[in-house]
């Protein structure tokens, strides 16, 4: 067997693909959902708070903040994961009764989301011109009502964009959930694929998995580009019939 037939045959086994393909669609797909969107909510609005935190006046939330953030954006996501996976699950499991790992591996991601959400939102409110505050102050609302209806709304509507592709960062950072140990019908794709590798000695089911992650990340990054040119460009202007309808009588009058 030559090196290409060999490459294909080890990353390329079409038997290999089909055979796991219903599990990673019905279980896989399913779970990997869950767990980017459950941490990607809870993520946004704990950093929400860290944003206000960091631009506060009060200096003791602005170091809570910092801290926060340079801890959970400094350490590796995977250690994130395995210290509140492993470390909390003796205490959660006499809390719940249950041994799944799921809520534990949503609050590892939501603890990291958080802290690159966080930063988001808070260069995004600071983006916005002083003078939105100022005019709302002046037109008698107070500090707090200024932020919660006109600046905090503008600051995040411009950096939807960035939210979006930290919702596809963590969607692939669910993968390492599978470090917790999950079991059959809660495992998520990645798991599924290495699960299938580690049966089969080949290592096409870890490519149907990663193509998979394709699928659901490809569209997501052109929907970011179409909101980010949205945004930047505004909605193209309409033409009115009269306008559109000057064209044809000039033609006609000559």
């Amino acid at each position: 067997m030559d090196t290409l037939e060999q490459l294909a045959d080890t990353f390329f086994n079409w038997g290999a693909m089909a055979e796991v393909l219903p599990s990673l669609i019905m279980v896989g797909l399913p779970n990997t959902i869950m767990l980017a969107v459950s941490s990607a909510v809870l993520g946004s609005i704990l950093g929400l708070v860290l944003a206000l935190m960091a631009i506060s006046r009060s200096g003791a939330a602005r170091w809570v903040a910092r801290i926060y953030t340079d801890l959970f954006r400094g350490l590796p996501a995977i250690l994130v994961i395995l210290v509140i996976g492993i470390g909390l699950s003796p205490i959660a499991r006499d809390l719940t009764g249950s041994r799944s790992p799921y809520p534990l591996g949503i609050l590892a991601l939501t603890l990291i989301a958080a802290a690159y959400i966080g930063e988001i939102f808070r260069s995004g409110i600071q983006s916005v011109e002083k003078g939105q505050l100022e005019a709302s102050r002046a037109l008698g609302f107070s500090y707090g009502s200024s932020m919660q209806l006109v600046v905090v709304p503008q600051g995040i509507r411009r950096v939807l964009p960035a939210l979006m592709n930290q919702f596809i960062s963590l969607l692939k950072d669910s993968s390492l959930v599978f470090m917790l140990g999950l079991a059959s019908g809660e495992r998520e794709i990645f798991r599924i694929g290495n699960d299938a590798m580690a049966n089969s000695g080949n290592l096409s089911p870890l490519v149907a998995a990663g193509v998979l992650y394709l699928i659901l990340t490809v569209p997501l990054t052109h929907f970011v580009n179409f909101i980010d040119n949205r945004l930047r460009t505004g909605r193209p202007e309409k033409k009115e019939p009269d306008e559109l309808a000057a064209p044809i009588g000039k033609g006609a009058q000559a």
